[in-house]
């Protein structure tokens, strides 16, 4: 019989040591369900028609850059979530024994960060959906709320990252630069604006996050361990995130390797680059005040932005197929139905809007 562990706080996390499966799971439910909540939201986006420019004309809530970009920036988490799951159950399943605390502590940072964005991707895509987002029977309003469970079952998010950042002011793994070409062989730096660029950048954001609660940790003199803690909590908090991201983004770029086929590896590319840029511009100001962008790099940020949102906008429908739910699923949603019908659409207004029956085609004889 295996000796018992030494000491209480030895015990208990021994004790606890199932809830890293559990932690997993929770990744999953939130993986899942952005991606079923999103790909209701897309559908619906194409299949409701609103008044366009001209008098008579109908336009797809799709077709307007205020509806999609915000679509088409959950889809590039969701994806980088979905990513960062599958490298997650991956490094558990072959971990070996003497790697348990790093497994463990890698589960804990991924599960934070997939069920928090968990709540704001599915929080996005009710309320793209508008007052229909809030009928139960399309589901929508459910998703936010049941990821409140996953987001404190299997250890609270906060309480598990806080641990993470402990350990990671002492031992903290750190991502080396990505310099050269996606496959590895030597070649030329990468643009500024190449996925490999935007991930070194985000590098660089989570390095000073954590020298910053390094030097808080250290810095003047505190009465106690709890008030010298409470010094360095918050930046110390800000690496664990800054950490997270930079492991979607090492997944994310994985998996576009691994793309073989041209135009499918170009999307995936694009959508891989519009989440590197939407968070670099989460920490464009700290690497600005610390000289690693230029002003000029950091007002690009919009504009290229706006531009992908430009390219992948008549892909959206694509890249929620390829989450592969469910006909039988996805039928059951009334606004997520291929049939749909527009529920705003009045056959008396001047409004509405005619659809023409399809042709038949000719039987064959036989």
């Amino acid at each position: 019989m295996a000796a018992a562990p030494g000491n209480k706080r030895k015990r208990f996390l021994t004790a606890i040591g199932r809830v890293t499966t559990g932690k997993l799971c929770m990744s999953a439910c939130g993986a899942g369900g952005s991606r079923a909540a999103l790909a209701i939201a897309v559908r619906y986006a194409h299949h409701r028609h609103i008044s366009g420019a001209r008098e008579g004309q109908r336009v797809p809530l799709a077709a307007h850059r205020s509806h999609h970009a915000r679509l088409l920036d959950a889809l590039a988490t969701v994806y980088a979530m979905t990513f960062l799951h599958r490298d997650a159950v991956r490094r558990w399943a072959e971990h070996r024994p003497h790697e348990r605390e790093h497994a463990e502590r890698h589960v804990a940072v991924v599960k934070g960060w997939v069920t928090w964005q968990t709540r704001a991707v599915t929080l996005e895509a009710r309320e793209r959906c508008g007052a229909q987002g809030l009928f139960p029977d399309n589901g929508l309003a459910e998703y936010p709320l049941n990821i409140d469970g996953a987001i404190t079952a299997e250890g609270d998010n906060l309480a598990i990252w806080v641990k993470a950042a402990a350990e990671m002011i002492f031992d903290r793994p750190v991502p080396g630069p990505r310099t050269g070409p996606r496959t590895g062989t030597d070649g030329p730096a990468p643009a500024p604006d190449d996925c490999v660029a935007l991930r070194d950048l985000l590098c660089e954001a989570g390095a000073l996050r954590h020298a910053r609660a390094g030097m808080c940790l250290r810095r003047g003199s505190h009465p106690d361990q709890l008030s010298r803690w409470n010094a360095a909590v918050t930046p110390a908090l800000e690496a664990v995130a800054a950490h997270a991201v930079v492991l979607a983004a090492d997944a994310f770029l994985t998996a576009v390797e691994a793309v073989t086929d041209t135009v499918a590896r170009e999307l995936l590319e694009r959508l891989c680059r519009l989440f590197l840029l939407g968070q670099v511009r989460q920490v464009a100001g700290e690497l600005l005040a610390e000289g690693r962008m230029t002003p000029e790099r950091v007002r690009g940020l919009p504009g290229a932005v706006d531009k992908l949102h430009a390219a992948l906008a008549p892909h959206l429908l694509t890249l929620v197929e390829a989450f592969d739910l469910p006909e039988e699923f996805l039928s059951a949603v009334a606004i997520a139905d291929a049939t749909y019908t527009d529920a705003y659409d009045d056959p008396d207004g001047p409004w509405h809007r005619v659809t023409e029956p399809a042709a038949q085609e000719p039987v064959p004889t036989p």
